[in-house]
């Protein structure tokens, strides 16, 4: 009765519907729809072709409740068709009408925009360019400094365990004079 009731059940979810593409250009473009009220949907999954080509692009996610999906890496003009389904615990829908659209060239992309838009949006990307940059920099000096700080360490260890260091500290200032300087070297003659 349950297998029943889940077959039924996966059976009656609708295909979404309102499917439409917003935000087209050359390279990529959003496909947006709505879900029937009701349909227990977990996620999604889209199917993206081009026309009169036999290959598809397979894009699936779950549990989300988004209502949009970004289509990326197409081809300038070139035309693509879009089907989208709801996926439930129990299976998915039947595929929704297919949408057809057209990329258009990256001219008329970048013609379509005003020049505030595209100073904006080439200072919002060299803004986030340095902002990156800062931060590789900031981890290589920190790495750097690190290294630094181990070398210097492990120097003051081999040096400290050096077996002369001990001989020299046992030295007295008899064996470092020099017929110069009978009582020690410069540095321990008294004048």
């Amino acid at each position: 009765l349950l297998l029943l009731f889940l077959f039924v059940f996966a059976d009656s979810l609708s295909p979404p519907v309102n499917v439409t593409i917003k935000a087209v250009k050359a390279s990529s473009a959003v496909v947006t729809w709505d879900i029937p009220d009701g349909d227990p949907v977990i996620g999604f999954a889209i199917t993206q072709q081009k026309k009169d080509v036999r290959m598809l692009r397979f894009i699936q996610e779950v549990n989300t409740t988004t209502r949009s999906c970004a289509l990326w890496d197409l081809e300038e003009e070139t035309d693509y068709i879009v089907h989208v389904q709801s996926i439930s615990m129990s299976g998915t829908s039947p595929l929704s009408e297919p949408l057809r659209f057209r990329t258009p060239k990256e001219a008329e992309t970048q013609a379509s925009k005003s020049k505030d838009e595209v100073m904006m949006e080439e200072v919002g990307q060299s803004t986030q360019l340095r902002a990156g940059e800062l931060i590789i920099i900031v981890v290589v000096l920190i790495m750097w400094a690190g290294v630094i700080a181990l070398f210097c360490r492990q120097y003051d260890i081999i040096k400290d365990n050096e077996p002369n260091n001990n001989k020299d500290k046992a030295k007295n200032s008899s064996e470092c004079s020099t017929p110069e300087h009978p009582t020690g070297g410069l540095l321990r003659s008294k004048v």
